[in-house]
């Protein structure tokens, strides 16, 4: 029986989805998908690198041998072959990482929400990197944290200056490979100082790596988990190295934390899927990861080298960015009176999308600023793309 003239429904948000707001990456990418936009905005893997027929034979299998587990309700904490093997990859010598330490995670955008719903209360003091990660600043802002922002120079977060604003906080975030948005890397000297701080200040580190494996020559640096396991909270992702449609992520944490983050899984989603955690390991059990990442290094290598000598040919001197080593991400500092909003209203005009640097930071933005991914743009239309950007900033100085 349909109601007639029902009263206007009079919707009552919390006040804690009053404060949510859309992504700024998101809301752009919405254009982006029209076909005539030379797109340098998504932080998307190239799909050249998804493993289509891998994925398929996978799912063929899993579903042939253990369809009836596969497709039933999972433990909380994930598929257990799955996080031993994770473990066994991330254990070295000196370091052991156990299964119990590890959480399957409905992508790891997902272990940043749930570290916020346990460690942050509304006030609650906690480090990012100038500039940092739009997710994680959407994830842990939800919770209403007094952000602080640690200062960084070209080679990364200033470790020093932790040990001077981290009494008290709840949690240090940071990307120490290939970081979202800059591209930089922290050095292994940078790595120890900054875990040597941490320890001493007992702030938990979160290590937040889905670029690690992205080194273009093959040889990535230490991970601060293997520095103090009981410190250091990692997070890892299989969207960077497989696919994002998977939405499959984790986290690795000392165990009472894993525990009440586990707790906190329970409420959100009961379990990560079992069928996609058993095909993700019946992909990568044998070794074919080892096979798969030169792969994607190889392309990410040559189109970050198409445009960096495009930003070399095209752009003004006054311009400077950063020369990853790895990763997906180019960072752009323009002259300070140009506004990389107002430039990207004139760069789609001429259809061309990136990503404007003031929704990276904390507190303060520095709007000269913007984000440049070149990993799913073939080197003609990275050329192209970056030419347009440079008659733009050109015509503004």
């Amino acid at each position: 029986m349909k109601i007639e003239n029902p009263a206007p429904m009079q919707w009552h948000f919390s006040q804690r989805a009053q404060q949510l707001q859309s992504s700024v990456i998101r809301e752009i990418l919405k254009i982006t998908m029209r076909p005539e936009i030379i797109s340098f905005a998504g932080g998307l893997p190239s799909p050249a690198t998804f493993p289509v027929e891998r994925m398929r034979a996978a799912y063929d299998a899993v579903l042939s041998r253990q369809g009836k587990v596969a497709l039933q309700y999972g433990p909380s904490d994930g598929y257990a072959p799955l996080r031993a093997w994770i473990a066994d990859a991330l254990s070295t010598d000196g370091a052991k990482i156990l299964p119990d330490q590890v959480l399957m995670l409905s992508g790891s955008q997902q272990g940043l929400d749930l570290l916020a719903k346990v460690l942050i209360d509304e006030g609650s003091k906690v480090l990012v990197e100038t500039p940092s990660y739009l997710g994680a600043l959407q994830a842990f802002s939800v919770y209403q944290p007094e952000f602080v922002s640690v200062p960084t120079d070209d080679s990364g977060l200033l470790p020093d200056a932790v040990a001077d604003i981290g009494q008290g906080a709840r949690l240090l975030y940071a990307l120490p490979n290939f970081q979202n948005p800059t591209g930089r890397s922290l050095s292994i000297e940078r790595r120890a100082a900054l875990v040597e701080t941490c320890a001493r200040l007992g702030l938990p580190l979160i290590e937040d790596d889905p670029y690690g494996a992205l080194s273009y020559n093959g040889e990535p640096l230490p991970k601060m988990l293997t520095m103090n396991p009981s410190g250091v909270i990692y997070m890892g992702s299989f969207s960077k190295v497989l696919t994002p449609g998977i939405r499959l992520g984790y986290v690795v944490a000392p165990l009472p934390l894993t525990r009440k983050l586990e707790q906190a899984k329970q409420a959100a989603d009961l379990h990560t899927a079992q069928l996609t955690q058993m095909v993700v390991h019946e992909v990568i059990k044998d070794g074919f990861l080892a096979e798969h990442i030169p792969t994607i290094r190889t392309l990410y290598a040559a189109q970050c080298q198409a445009m960096l000598a495009a930003l070399t040919e095209f752009f003004p001197a006054s311009v400077t960015w950063t020369k990853p080593e790895g990763g997906m991400f180019i960072w752009v500092t323009l002259p300070r009176h140009i506004d990389s909003m107002q430039l990207l209203e004139e760069a789609i005009a001429q259809h061309v999308a990136f990503v404007p640097g003031a929704s990276f930071y904390a507190n303060t933005p520095e709007t000269n600023t913007l984000r440049l991914s070149f990993v799913t743009v073939p080197p003609e239309k990275i050329r192209e793309g970056v030419a347009t950007l440079g008659k733009l900033i050109a015509a503004k100085l």
